[in-house]
């Protein structure tokens, strides 16, 4: 019997290898995307009101984009906080030697993983202050025991931030960290698909459709679209369905070159999967009017401006 399993997994092995060689055209060097020349361009300038006017200059962010570089490997982004005095209580940080030109709202949905989420932060704040925006970390922790609802703590960050006045949103899991530095935290025009490139798909695209783990969208766009579904409870299924909504109100999707778009995956047990998903997906259009931030309906816990993060605790 061991004999057998161990020939079934050998079989399945040099099954994926041959569907990788023999289908090129699903992986990352197949879709579109914008090229590290054209990104600076394609950023769209927006700021909440409270960015500081008494700076003469904006931040100049061309070599930053240019100089896009590894990053992960350095110590220093995951020992310890960096000049934490910088951070504002909230999670929050603007550029004190020029005029920031981004704000952005990243909020990450949360429920028991305090490993991850003290190597998120770390790693999150020294990363994106090089990038001389201005931004605050959501955390939207589902407090409650029902199956995770990673969509609707998306939907309860969202209009959250939108309340602080932030035009451009970064849906954002814990466990992602990006690779290079010139994956700029700010939002363009579309909404773009920022792990495109990441290590558990050998850096590939799986395919075209996929829109999740690490996503900006503008404020805007996300309320057009009426955010996200609310039915999703436990795992897959919303990030396809946020897609079809984007899809059915006409709005493409966008992603720069990969080698901006490299992200990192940390660990962890697999979550329970939502059984409902497929046949969710196959109405998700249908419900897109009255599934989402017009029914969002969830209790508010606690709000409590951490040192690193502005915790808001929910029951969904």
């Amino acid at each position: 019997m061991v004999q057998q399993c161990h020939r079934v997994l050998i079989l399945a092995s040099v099954g994926t290898i041959i569907i990788y060689l023999a289908l090129p055209f699903r992986f990352a060097s197949h879709y579109p995307y914008i090229n590290g020349d054209r990104i600076e361009d394609s950023l769209i300038a927006q700021v909440t009101a409270n960015v500081s006017l008494q700076q003469s200059f904006d931040c100049i962010y061309k070599d930053i984009i240019e100089n896009n570089r590894f990053v992960y490997d350095n110590p220093l982004y995951h020992e310890g906080i960096l000049r934490g005095e910088e951070i504002r209580p909230g999670g929050e940080y603007q550029p004190e030697q020029c005029r920031a030109k981004y704000s952005t709202a990243i909020i990450v949905p949360y429920r028991q993983r305090e490993k991850q989420l003290h190597a998120f932060l770390t790693y999150m704040h020294n990363y994106l202050r090089q990038q001389l925006i201005h931004y605050r970390i959501f955390l939207v922790e589902q407090s409650d025991q029902k199956p995770f609802n990673r969509a609707t703590l998306f939907n309860i960050g969202a209009k959250i931030a939108a309340e602080y006045g932030f035009p451009c949103l970064v849906l954002h899991d814990v466990d992602l960290f990006p690779l290079n530095s010139g994956q700029m935290y700010a939002c363009l025009e579309k909404p773009r698909h920022m792990c495109s490139a990441l290590d558990h798909w050998r850096f590939n695209l799986p395919y075209r459709g996929l829109f999740g783990g690490v996503v900006a969208i503008n404020t805007f766009q996300f309320q057009l679209i009426n955010g996200m579904s609310n039915l999703y409870h436990g795992w897959g299924g919303e990030d396809d369905d946020l897609y079809e909504r984007l899809r059915a109100m006409g709005i493409s999707i966008c992603r720069l070159a990969p080698e901006y778009s490299e992200y990192t995956m940390l660990k962890h047990k697999p979550e329970h999967p939502n059984e409902n998903r497929r046949a969710l997906l196959r109405a998700a259009t249908l419900r897109q009017q009255t599934d989402g931030l017009n029914s969002l309906v969830y209790k508010e816990v606690e709000r409590r401006m951490h040192s690193l993060f502005t915790h808001i605790m929910v029951e969904t």
